[in-house]
Order: structure tokens, then C-alpha cells, then sequence
């Protein structure tokens, strides 16, 4: 996911994948830039402004009643009182209620009047829209107000393959049109202790592909939490209710559920992001795990298509229902430029199993197994046949690092230099040693005969891992983030190293120095994991991979640290988790710096984001002693040590 130059960490965000609602805080949506309500990719609305000539609106209050709707309430001041008596209470209050759903909007602003007169007041809803992608708004692209169209007791505004329409109760006393929108107007007369409202509702039609759909809420996972510790049941609580609001079904089967990544750059399937989240929320929700596996064998590689970066057996990257343009980026529809969701592919499947996945659901998924093995242990994912998996990168617009750092400057060596691919990342070989062990207990348990196989391909991977990664710093001795195109380690300690934990490759006194590593002030917080040392050259507290916080991968980390019995990483990991979700009013974004021993917003980071809301439920979990897994997902350790 390459980072994006448009700030939102000051928004309000209202969601119901696959649409949501960016506004300024005080509700109102000002569109250019990116605020807008966005349905499946495209903005059908930039701007819903009210306005009430000769008064000011002071915001003073919202509440959410979920991750879809929003109420703002409001003091409403005639500017004329300002001098006349600027001591006086306020009569007039207005109230802002807002509720997104699939392709639909609706909106409710109630005026009150508490005062002992009459008020009379004009309000006007400033509309328009460009109907522009999302890619093109979180480039910052140039983009041009579609004319709107009277159509009955509608507005509408058309483009190619979108209609948006627009209806208010009670209907305005004047409707205004021209090249950049529609000005709606009402003439209002409140009496004292009257209300009066007005709705807005909105519809969205588009008539192409829209990919995947809306859940229904009777469809939605039933979290099965249990006994938590004081004071994280509302951080529980209120990421599980971001998740459900994320959750997308697919279209070929709307029973098999998925998260989308985040909100509001990546509200799509996005595999590794589905599958990290899945196997996270294994304890409180088996279920959304075989959603989404079976939503990804659907559209597992079957050829080798340079353009796609498809190969047989090959789990996706990301699908969206249209290319994606941002800035150098050029990626299809569907787009299989990633090294490691193959492998965690098969890595949720075994620990599904694990967990109680029924063994018919397992068994419908072993062709897509083998396929999955083949791809990871074959010539496509290993080129040089080295034992090692190794990606070089798209020269045609795609992704050049494709591991979960995958931004253009995330991999650097220690000095600052860009590591030249192709590249082995440390955590993919991890990923893969480990599902190539869980899927030859797979094939033992099923019957399958490519077990012996499997394991004698990981034990040469995990030889030769061995051999070439390892370093030595001030602290102590870690594993390099990766080999570079002359297969030299790339130096300077990373959050990578986290993700090597309970995977099986590293012994006990391996995984004890990897601890031991990711424990020193270079990379731990007070509030999680550094995803770069800050002893490196490269290292900024607030650029997108190098030196900033995930939660996610904070979260991977305790996992394998409670999984290799370093529970006091863990603990000191999930207790700083816990504190930089309290500071973000409950819900963590995508990533965040740490200034000052303060967490701080990256500006253009999703919030909600599944992972992140996947690793506050992890962190939960862990400071429940009781609650603590022995194993990513929740189930035992894929495979334990050989």
C-alpha cells in the first residue's frame, strides 16, 4: 500500500463498507480535496454544506451511535447578537444526524428553538459532486464539478456509469442550479420551543462491475469475546464494531465474509491485510476465517500474466472494480504483485483447522493448497533457486517492494541506501517455513502425499536462512530485514524480525536474542514497535514504514513472543498497544509516529483499519493472563520446531 499525500487525520469518518462519509468535524463536507461520500470507489458526493446566512454554527458536541452514523450538535449564534448582548445564551440549536449504508446517504438537521421569541432564518445545502475515483482524490488530481440536472423533485448528477441523485423532505422553497452544483433553499419560521427538520437522502446507482458487496448486519460474525480486563471491554468493543463495519461479502457466495483493508484509501479485499485479520481474530471469530480464505481461493492464480504479476497457485495482492492510477502507481483491477499472502494463505487454513474449522470446509480447499505450496516452493516465487523467496519488483507500474512494507523507500539498508532487489524479506521465509510445516500436518491429517516433500523443502530454506541473514549490533545479534540483489544482508535492526517469532525458523536462544532485540528503546515504545531502528540513517518517527508504529505489527509480534514463552515482551508490547488506542479515543489508525514519547497522527492514515482494530483485540487478549494464546490466530503454533 503505498502511503498517500492527502491528510485526513482531522476528519470524521462515518462507515458502512463499501461506502463511507469524510467531513470536517463539524459535519459539513467541503469537498475539494477528500472529503466527499464515497460509494465503491468513487466520490458521489464532494460537497453538503448548510448554511445559514446571518447566523454562525459553533459545534459543541457529536455522538456516534456506531461506525455508520454520527450526530453533531450545534449553537446556533445570530451574528447580530455578537454585539448587541455578546453575554446572552444561545436559543437556537442545531442537530446534524448522518447515516451511511450501502450506496445510500441520509442526512437530518433539526433546528430547535429554546428562546422566548420567534426566529426567523433561511438555510441553504451547498451540493455538488465530481464523481471522481478515489485514485484520482488521493492523488490530489485536478478534477472538474459535473453539472447537476432538476429530475422531478430530484437533483442528480450522471457520469459514465454512475447516477447520483439527491431528495429532501420537505422539498425547498427554491432549487438553484448551475455548472458547480445545486443551492437548495428553505424560508423557516421557528416559534418558541418549535422544531423543524429537514432529510436528505441520497442514492448511488452504478452500472458497471462493483465488485464485492455490502453485509447484511444478520450476516455479520458473532464475536464470542469471554472475560476481559478492566478497562479494555470499550476498546474491544468499539474495534469490533469498526470490523463489523468493514466487513464485505463476495459476490459469488455472500455468506463467505471478509475485512476490507481500511477506510478510506483500501475499503477492498486486500490479501495479506484479509488474511492477517482473520488469523488474528481466530479466538473471538473462527468464522470470518473461512470467508476468507474460500473468497481468495476463489481468485487464486491460475497462468502466468506478466501485467497482473498473476502465476498459477499465486494468492492476489489487492482487487478493486477499476485500475488504479496514484501517482507512479499503475495497478489492474485484479493485481497479484505481493510476496507473502501465498504463504499466510496456508497459514490461516492450517491454524482454521486447528481452531475447529469443519473438516469438509478444509478438505474443499486442498486443491487450492496444493496449488499454493507449489507456487511458494517452485521457480516463481524462488527464481534463482536459492531456497529463498525473493521478489524483484514491478518495472511497469506496479509494486517494487512487495512485502508488507511495500512502499518505494521501505526497504533501506542500515546507512540510509535503498536495497537493490531482487529482495528476501526476513518475515516471508518465516511465513514460508512455517507453511510449508503446516501444510504437510495438513496432508498427513487429509491423506495427501506431498507431506515428505514439504518439509524437506523447509528444512533447506531454514539451512540456508541460517546462514545468510544473521547480524551483530550494539545490542545483540538479530536477523537482517532482508537479502539484497547481491544477497548481502541489509542492515540496521526492523519490526520484521517480530514477525520471524513463533514460526518455528528460529530455536529457542535464536528466538530469546530476537526478543532481546526488539525489547531495546531503539525499537520499542511506550505505545508498540518501531518498524525501523532509530539508530538507522534512514529512520523519520513519521514517514510510512521507516521508524513509525503499526499496531498490526505490534500485534504479530506478541503473538510469536507469547508463542515462544517471551510473555514479557509480549505484555510490555499489549500494554502499549492498549495506551496509544486509549490516546486515539479507542480506535488506533493505520500507523502513527511517536514524538516526544507522544503518539502522533500520520496525516493520511486510515481509521478505521481491520488489522489495526484486529491487533487492539489482540493486545486484550494479552493482558488477560487467562486469555493468552499460544500461537498466531489463537491456535497452538503452526508446527512447532524442527
Amino acid at each position: 500500500m503505498a502511503p498517500s499525500k492527502q491528510a485526513i487525520h482531522g476528519l470524521l469518518t462515518v462507515l458502512s463498507a463499501p461506502d463511507l462519509v469524510l467531513s470536517g468535524s463539524d459535519g459539513q463536507v467541503r469537498g475539494p480535496g477528500p472529503q466527499g461520500w464515497y460509494s465503491r470507489d468513487r466520490r458521489a458526493l464532494a460537497r453538503l454544506e448548510f448554511e445559514l446566512p446571518g447566523f454562525e454554527q459553533v459545534t459543541v458536541g457529536r455522538r456516534r451511535t456506531g461506525p455508520d452514523a454520527v450526530t453533531v450538535h450545534s449553537v446556533v449564534t445570530a451574528l447580530s447578537d455578537r454585539t448587541t448582548d455578546p453575554t446572552a445564551d444561545r436559543p437556537l440549536l442545531a442537530n446534524r444526524h448522518r447515516a451511511v449504508s450501502a450506496a445510500a446517504l441520509a442526512e437530518r438537521l433539526t433546528l430547535t428553538n429554546f428562546g422566548t421569541g420567534a426566529v426567523r432564518l433561511t438555510l441553504r445545502a451547498h451540493t455538488g459532486t465530481d464523481l471522481a475515483g478515489l485514485d484520482a482524490v488521493r492523488s490530489g488530481r485536478l478534477t472538474r464539478p459535473v453539472p447537476p440536472l432538476s429530475h422531478g423533485g430530484d437533483v442528480r448528477w450522471e457520469g459514465v456509469n454512475i447516477t447520483v441523485s439527491l431528495r429532501c423532505t420537505p422539498e425547498p422553497d427554491t432549487v438553484d442550479l448551475d455548472a458547480d452544483g445545486a443551492e437548495l433553499t428553505w424560508l423557516i419560521t421557528l416559534d418558541p420551543g418549535d422544531s423543524w427538520s429537514v432529510r436528505l437522502t441520497a442514492g448511488c446507482a452504478q452500472g458497471r462491475p462493483v465488485g464485492f458487496a455490502p453485509t447484511a448486519a444478520s450476516r455479520r460474525p458473532q464475536w464470542t469475546v469471554g472475560e476481559l480486563p478492566v478497562g479494555t471491554a470499550d476498546l474491544v468493543a468499539a474495534n469490533l464494531a469498526d470490523l463489523d463495519a468493514l466487513l464485505l461479502a463476495d459476490p459469488d457466495d455472500q455468506d463467505d465474509r471478509f475485512t476490507a483493508a481500511g477506510a478510506p484509501w483500501y475499503l477492498t479485499l486486500f490479501g495479506r491485510d484479509a488474511l492477517w485479520t482473520a488469523r488474528m481474530l481466530l479466538p473471538v471469530g473462527p468464522e470470518l476465517a473461512g470467508g476468507t480464505l474460500r473468497t481468495l481461493a476463489r481468485r487464486q492464480g491460475q497462468r502466468l500474466d506478466p501485467g497482473t504479476e498473476e502465476a498459477p497457485g499465486k494468492i492476489l495482492h489487492e482487487a478493486r472494480p477499476d485500475p488504479l492510477r496514484v501517482g507512479q502507481l499503475r495497478l489492474p483491477p485484479v493485481y497479484y504483485g505481493t510476496i507473502d499472502a501465498t504463504a499466510l494463505w496456508v497459514l490461516l487454513l492450517h491454524d482454521a483447522w486447528r481452531a475447529g474449522m469443519p473438516a469438509g470446509e478444509v478438505a474443499a480447499l486442498l486443491p487450492n493448497l496444493v496449488a499454493a505450496l507449489d507456487w511458494i516452493t517452485g521457480p516463481h516465487a524462488d527464481p534463482d533457486g536459492d531456497g529463498l523467496l525473493e521478489y524483484t519488483g514491478s518495472a511497469d507500474g506496479g509494486l517494487g517492494n512487495q512485502g508488507w512494507k511495500d512502499s518505494a523507500d521501505g526497504i533501506r539498508h542500515g546507512d540510509g541506501r535503498l536495497a537493490a532487489a531482487p529482495l528476501a524479506l526476513c518475515e516471508v521465509q518465516g511465513y514460508a517455513y512455517a507453511a510449508a510445516l503446516g501444510a504437510a500436518a495438513l496432508a498427513e491429517e487429509f491423506g495427501l502425499p506431498h507431506g515428505p516433500a514439504w518439509l524437506a523443502w523447509a528444512a533447506r530454506l531454514r539451512e540456508v536462512f541460517h546462514a545468510a541473514f544473521w547480524l551483530t549490533d550494539d545490542v545483540g545479534s538479530y536477523p537482517a530485514i532482508a537479502l539484497d540483489a547481491g544477497k548481502r544482508p541489509v542492515a540496521g535492526a526492523s519490526s520484521n524480525i517480530g514477525h520471524l517469532l513463533g514460526t518455528g525458523l528460529l530455536d529457542a536462544g535464536q528466538a530469546e536474542r530476537v526478543a532481546h532485540r526488539l525489547a531495546a528503546p531503539d525499537l520499542t515504545t511506550g505505545y508498540g514497535l518501531r518498524t525501523l531502528s532509530s539508530d538507522c540513517a534512514a529512520y523519520h518517527p513519521l514517514s510510512y514504514h521507516l521508524g513509525s508504529v503499526w499496531p498490526h505489527d505490534t500485534a504479530i509480534a506478541i503473538l510469536g513472543a507469547n508463542a515462544e514463552g517471551q510473555h514479557e515482551l509480549a505484555d510490555v508490547l499489549a500494554d502499549g498497544l492498549l495506551r496509544a488506542a486509549r490516546h486515539f479515543a479507542g480506535r488506533p489508525p493505520e500507523l502513527y509516529g511517536v514524538l516526544d514519547g507522544e503518539p502522533v497522527r500520520y496525516p493520511s492514515a486510515c481509521r478505521p483499519q481491520a488489522w489495526s482494530a484486529a491487533a487492539i483485540v489482540v493486545a486484550a487478549l494479552t493482558v488477560n493472563p487467562t486469555a493468552r494464546t499460544t500461537g498466531p490466530g489463537g491456535a497452538a503454533s503452526a508446527t512447532g520446531r524442527r
